[in-house]
């Protein structure tokens, strides 16, 4: 079993809770990433992830040894489209839209960018990402042209997330947006888990650490937070902590 994943299940089967930096290449300088990077170093940060719904500035591989160079927390890329496969990276959430209906985000540009990455020696971990509701249209459901799950419809982000375990995922996302106005609800959060036994990803609109800790004990293992940090970076240590307290009682 490959390292990344095999510790991600480790930390779920000990009840721990993980936390995870965004880092959005085209939001960032490199002065920012390498200044978040050594925060997030000192802050006990589990994962950085690293994508973007579209990239026009930034550079992914500049980056990514921006990350490596400050810090040794494993780097996940978090591709929005196949120009992001890296091999720099340590691996790779290789997502697959399960929420829409868009050919090319379930399978389509995976089938692009496979030869790249079985080439490379990332560490692949299919992943089911799954959209929702946030009070605004936010870039990734605008550029995915997919509907994101409504708030209320527990049922659907349930039977949704079942569907991508059995196909074979070995992770489920709930993402509410980069920018998101409102974050995943915690009851959504709760029907999924208590839907699936492979471990739980949250993250878009979290801006609190008291926010961070509601959605890990509705039960997410994996919080993501991007946005918050691009505005006070001062917010990771408390988010963090307040994380890596919260132990599961399942």
């Amino acid at each position: 079993m490959s390292n990344i994943y095999k510790g991600i299940l480790d930390s779920v089967k000990r009840g721990s809770k993980t936390f995870a930096v965004l880092v959005d290449p085209d939001k960032s300088s490199l002065e920012e990433v390498k200044e978040l990077s050594f925060s997030a170093q000192a802050c006990g940060v589990d994962y950085i992830l690293v994508g973007s719904s579209i990239l026009t500035n930034g550079s992914m591989e500049r980056c990514i040894e921006a990350i490596k160079e400050f810090c040794n927390i494993p780097v996940l890329l978090f591709p929005g489209n196949t120009l992001q496969v890296n091999p720099l990276a340590d691996g790779i959430l290789y997502l697959s839209l399960i929420s829409g209906r868009n050919p090319d985000m379930l399978i389509g540009n995976h089938v692009i960018s496979a030869p790249l990455v079985k080439a490379s020696d990332l560490e692949v971990i299919p992943t089911g990402y799954m959209l929702v509701e946030s009070g605004s249209v936010t870039t990734v459901s605008y550029m995915s042209n997919t509907i994101p799950i409504p708030r209320g419809k527990n049922e659907i982000a349930a039977c949704t997330a079942m569907a991508g375990e059995m196909l074979g995922l070995k992770l489920m996302y709930l993402e509410a947006g980069s920018g998101a106005e409102q974050m995943v609800p915690p009851k959504m959060i709760q029907a999924v888990k208590e839907s699936i036994g492979i471990p739980l990803i949250v993250g878009g609109g979290i801006r609190s650490a008291g926010m961070a800790e509601a959605c890990c004990k509705a039960g997410a293992d994996i919080i993501v937070v991007g946005n918050a940090f691009e505005k006070d970076l001062s917010l990771m240590e408390s988010m963090c902590r307040t994380v890596h307290d919260v132990v599961s009682v399942s």
